[in-house]
């Protein structure tokens, strides 16, 4: 019973794929104060072209990202990763699925960090 209920929660966090969709991504929290800690759930089809998947998380004075390779079908399906301690910022949260032949799908969402109380 246990089981079951750890992965009905996985479940309902993750970004479900919709028809026909090859990348789908959910970025939690939607605002945060500084500094932040952005959480970033990727869910992809299973296909045997899937190379890698890139996240980009970029404001106008900050940069960070992450790769991971992807194993074809045999990658997992939900991914997620973790950006801490973002500065104050509008961020532009970018996902890129990668095939053996190039971008295979990309979403972007927007996330915004707010300053600290007494910060500025």
């Amino acid at each position: 019973m246990v089981k079951k209920a750890v992965f009905l929660c996985v479940l309902a966090v993750s970004a479900p794929l919709k028809a026909g969709e090859r990348l789908a991504m959910r970025v939690t929290p939607n605002m945060a104060l500084e500094p932040a800690l952005l959480t970033v759930r990727t869910t992809i089809e299973a296909d045997p072209d899937n190379r890698g998947l890139e996240i980009v998380a970029q404001s106008a004075d900050f940069y960070r990202s992450s790769w991971v390779q992807l194993d074809g079908a045999s990658a997992p399906r939900l991914n997620v990763f973790e950006f801490k301690n973002l500065p104050t910022g509008t961020y532009d949260v970018t996902s890129v699925l990668v095939g053996s032949t190039g971008q295979r799908a990309i979403v972007s969402r927007t996330f915004r960090v707010a300053p600290a109380a007494g910060s500025r």
